[in-house]
């Protein structure tokens, strides 16, 4: 006689729940029983464990009540200032007409400047050749450049630098750098220009003189000047400087 094989566990959770016996005799059902479900021991959900302190801090940071201040805009006042940066040195713009004593102001205290009369001469073979500012003035700017490059403490441009166009490059590359720019500018009238300037040996054109007295201006601190020497004639003819 042939033995019948023990229904097998159904493992299916479409037909029921897992490991319900099924009547071979009855269809299968298409739904779960919900009595048996009901009968099964509820899960207890596992408890989540709590970080340790080794695992690191949780803080939570909240935004300022004003979103426009800043972070630590309400500790500002109580904050020391910032020490002032100290210029790596200086550059002195001089600041006037042929003949006003520039040159001379110089060499009263023995100082070789960037001059641009000087490069004229080495270029050119005169300190009149004006058809080449250009190439002259960047020349010279290139050694200025140089100077501040090596780190020299004292620097000097002996030029007429007569409108703040004319010095705005100068200023601009000397603070570039980290340094001050002093102005020494030399109020000395036209005609006292002129006349020293019949007695030179090498002369400028008195029409080209008066042209260049109208482009002349004073300097300011606007300009970014830190300091700025006035330079005029006593009745004597000598110089006075006055700061």
């Amino acid at each position: 006689m042939r033995r019948r094989k023990k229904p097998s566990e159904n493992l299916a959770e479409s037909t029921g729940k897992v490991g319900q016996a099924i009547d071979p005799t009855k269809p299968a059902p298409l739904m779960p029983s919900y009595e048996a479900l009901s009968a099964a021991p509820k899960r207890v959900p596992e408890r989540e464990e709590e970080p340790s302190a080794d695992e690191g801090k949780f803080e939570l940071e909240t935004q300022p009540e004003n979103p426009a201040s800043p972070p630590g805009a309400e500790d500002a006042a109580t904050r020391k200032p910032q020490s002032k940066r100290e210029p790596r040195g200086v550059v002195v713009l001089t600041i006037g007409l042929p003949g006003s004593g520039k040159t001379t102001w110089y060499k009263r205290r023995g100082v070789t400047p960037l001059s641009s009369d000087l490069l004229r001469s080495i270029l050119f073979d005169s300190i009149t050749e004006q058809r080449y500012q250009g190439l002259v003035f960047s020349t010279l700017r290139s050694l200025l450049r140089a100077r501040l490059i090596a780190k020299m403490p004292w620097n000097y441009v002996d030029a007429t630098n007569l409108s703040p166009h004319e010095r705005r490059q100068w200023i601009k590359m000397a603070r570039g750098f980290g340094y001050e720019v002093h102005a020494v500018y030399f109020d000395v009238p036209l005609e006292v220009c002129l006349e020293r300037n019949r007695k030179r040996e090498r002369q400028v054109q008195e029409d080209v003189m008066r042209q260049m007295a109208q482009r002349l201006r004073p300097p300011t601190f606007k300009e970014g000047f830190s300091k700025i020497i006035v330079v005029r004639v006593k009745k004597s003819g000598e110089e006075t400087a006055g700061e």
